[in-house]
């Protein structure tokens, strides 16, 4: 007689912020194995998701086959002073056995705030009857605190709105979104221009040599001049993902970019280091025909901008690169902000595969040193189903 394992059943909330969706847990709903790092969570995850796929489509799983679905959070009341949620982030591979924790995701940032409300995470007395709550967040992965604003109606999160996010096609509420001091002080060289430059050479063998603004800010990017590598800037996912030879030689730039970052110290890490740092690429602005068909005008944008997720043209912008976007704009001199016409800005709005973006952020100038006290923008978020997300037992 054949023993069939039983599934677990674990509690989970599947919820999309922003233009990306993920599956929520709360850390002490967790299998014991999976409430630490390790082999044991990464496994849970993966299964959750559908990982690895050879396939590509994650069918067994609740993924959607592309980086923008392939995502799971852990939330967990904070510890930490002045915070009220911890929020740990994990972009799981579609076709390899791993998942990346080494970066955030700025677009499920969105959901953070909704998420722990619904889950009990935050004290019943502090929500308002009707107007917004204010829910600081302590990211995990990189150190960092965000801070939500949640629209709140009758002691509940408000999820329906008039606000447009394109990228997605039914309007909600608006969730604003503070990112604290964005540049990043932790494993890539302690500043936010870690080879202390706000443009840079980067040479690849092979490949060619690229003026680069390498930027530590929501998430570690590499710019480029979109026509330094043969692109336009006004690309769209069918542009370019099918073209192998193309990716490829993105992904040796990125690469070689994070060599320089300090985030790896040998080329073959950026196999296993995937969700960072991201590739993008900048132009000035001009018009073309957004994913969705609307017409995208170049006087309706500072600049265009196109980047990469996991090996592949992102169908709209991750909030963590917008966050990159907003901060080098901010900075005169980057290859972002000479796009965007040069000078002092403390906003931009940039034309992305779905449509447009405005980003802010707050910079100043002292003793010869640029600093970010923090970037703005808006997201929304919905919670797409609740209950228990089923995998195999004994997988740990």
């Amino acid at each position: 007689m054949t023993h069939h394992r039983p599934q677990l059943r674990i509690p989970a909330t599947y919820l999309r912020g922003g233009t990306s969706k993920g599956v929520f847990f709360q850390l002490e709903d967790l299998p014991e194995p999976a409430r630490l790092p390790g082999a044991a969570r990464d496994a849970l995850l993966l299964r959750v998701l559908g990982s690895p796929d050879p396939y590509g489509k994650q069918i067994d799983g609740m993924g959607n086959a592309s980086s923008s679905t392939s995502k799971a959070v852990i939330l967990s009341r904070s510890t930490r002073p002045g915070h009220d949620v911890d929020y740990l982030f994990g972009q799981v591979s579609i076709d390899k056995p791993f998942v990346d924790w080494s970066g955030n995701c700025g677009n499920l940032s969105a959901a953070v705030g909704p998420c722990a409300i619904h889950m009990g995470l935050i004290d019943a007395a502090r929500i308002p009857l009707d107007g917004h709550l204010t829910v600081r967040i302590w990211q995990a992965n990189i150190g960092k605190t965000i801070v939500a604003h949640v629209p709140i109606a009758n002691r509940q999160v408000q999820e329906t709105g008039d606000f447009e996010l394109d990228g997605v096609i039914f309007a909600a509420a608006e969730v604003a979104l503070e990112f604290i001091d964005p540049a990043d002080e932790g494993d890539a060289g302690g500043s936010m221009f870690p080879t202390g430059n706000v443009v840079d050479t980067l040479e690849v063998p092979g490949v060619g040599s690229f003026a680069a603004t390498l930027i530590n800010a929501g998430i570690p990017t590499i710019f480029l001049n979109a026509r330094d590598i043969g692109c336009a800037g006004t690309e769209l996912q069918g542009d370019l993902n099918e073209d192998q030879v193309a990716l490829a030689r993105f992904e040796a730039i990125r690469a070689h970019g994070a060599l320089r970052m300090g985030l790896i110290q040998n080329l073959g890490e950026a196999v296993t280091r995937q969700h960072t740092p991201k590739i993008a690429f900048v132009a000035p602005p001009a018009g073309y025909t957004a994913s969705s068909g609307k017409r995208i005008g170049a006087q309706d944008i500072d600049l265009l901008v196109r980047a990469l997720s996991m090996g592949k043209l992102h169908h709209a912008m991750m909030g963590t690169a917008a966050v990159a976007i907003g901060t080098a704009a901010a900075v005169p001199g980057t290859l972002v902000n000479l796009a965007a016409g040069g000078g002092l800005r403390n906003a931009v709005r940039f034309g992305h595969p779905s449509g447009t973006l405005r980003v802010g952020a707050e910079a100043t100038h002292t003793n010869g040193q640029w600093t970010v006290t923090k970037a703005l923008m808006s997201r929304s978020a919905r919670i797409l189903m609740e209950g228990s997300v089923r995998v195999l037992g004994g997988i740990f």
